[in-house]
């Protein structure tokens, strides 16, 4: 039994809780060789890009990562490529569709859009939202402006997010995102905290219902959601900490790959960082035992097994 310390919190007298649904994104075909260690160079997955909504208490919805866009022409040229390469790509329904197929209109019903990256299968068409504030992890305006490692500036889009209503969290303490964060007029005012096992969190409403976790090495500005879903359950999004839940259960490992320029790569940025968080995320959900479901974006096993629990469905 872990340390009453190192456990989540206990719920306050009138606590806040949140319903969690998944959201259908699309599809995207990935080889399985980019992954994992082990792999059959041949096999192939297509993965769903589930992406959850997150209501806080009947106050406020989030939508978490939007998914595939529907209309790919609005990719950048320098992602046309890459595209061609993940055939095929399924993009309806997206997620502005499977809101409608749940009763809520996405231009109106959407307070919070909440992206744990800005890589292709995650950016969606941010204009399906024009009445929500759009809040992203620290170094990402510098990111989709000037690219990152394996990913060049010329495959985001140009204007990816709607700027005057865009902001960011502030770098969390010891972060290399530090030099990369945007002015502190577009930072929000949180302030990152230790829940239970995990340093770098921000109690987002300010009533212990729904963290933002720092979970850096997949892309700059790339984080997690815990959502509180009753007084003994928990939800973690892990986004793209990793691509295949066995690397959750340490059943696999990531793949390091040839570049194709005389080096080598994984999907990860920074690997070291991302095995951080893998590694935060793994001590998390043990210390926590069956009080944390985790789910990460591109789980087509988890979709399947779920269907009960996408929009209007929940967690």
């Amino acid at each position: 039994m872990a340390s009453a310390d190192k456990q989540l919190p206990p719920p306050k007298k009138d606590q806040v809780y949140v319903d969690v649904s998944a959201l259908n994104g699309g599809w995207v075909t990935l080889p399985e060789k980019l992954f994992v260690v082990g792999a059959d160079p041949d096999s192939t997955k297509t993965g769903k890009s589930s992406h959850p909504k997150q209501g806080s208490g009947g106050r406020e919805r989030i939508v978490f990562d939007l998914g595939i866009k529907r209309d790919m022409s609005q990719y950048a040229d320098g992602m046309q490529d890459h595209l061609s390469k993940r055939q095929p790509i399924i993009n309806l329904p997206d997620t502005k569709a499977s809101l409608e197929n749940g009763g809520l209109d996405s231009t109106k019903d959407v307070d919070f859009v909440m992206l744990s990256h800005t890589h292709w299968d995650h950016i969606g068409m941010p204009a399906d939202y024009p009445n929500a504030k759009f809040v992203v992890g620290s170094g990402t305006l510098h990111t989709v402006t000037n690219g990152a490692p394996h990913y060049p500036a010329s495959m985001f889009d140009k204007d990816p997010l709607p700027l005057d209503r865009t902001t960011e969290f502030p770098p969390a303490p010891g972060s290399a995102s530090k030099d990369l964060a945007c002015a502190e007029s577009q930072q929000t005012s949180h302030t990152w905290q230790q829940i239970s096992t995990i340093n770098h969190a921000i109690d987002f409403f300010g009533d212990g219902s729904v963290y933002i976790v720092d979970a850096p090495g997949h892309l700059q500005g790339h984080m997690n959601l815990l959502a509180r879903l009753s007084s003994e359950k928990w939800a973690y999004l892990g986004g793209d900490c990793c691509h295949d839940s066995r690397i959750i259960t340490g059943e696999k490992e990531i793949a390091i790959y040839d570049d194709g320029h005389g080096g080598t790569r994984s999907v990860h940025s920074n690997l070291p960082l991302a095995k951080d968080t893998i590694a935060m995320i793994q001590e998390f959900i043990r210390v926590n035992e069956e009080k944390v479901e985790w789910i990460i974006a591109h789980d087509k096993g988890w979709a399947e097994k779920n269907q009960s629990r996408f929009f209007p469905g929940k967690l």
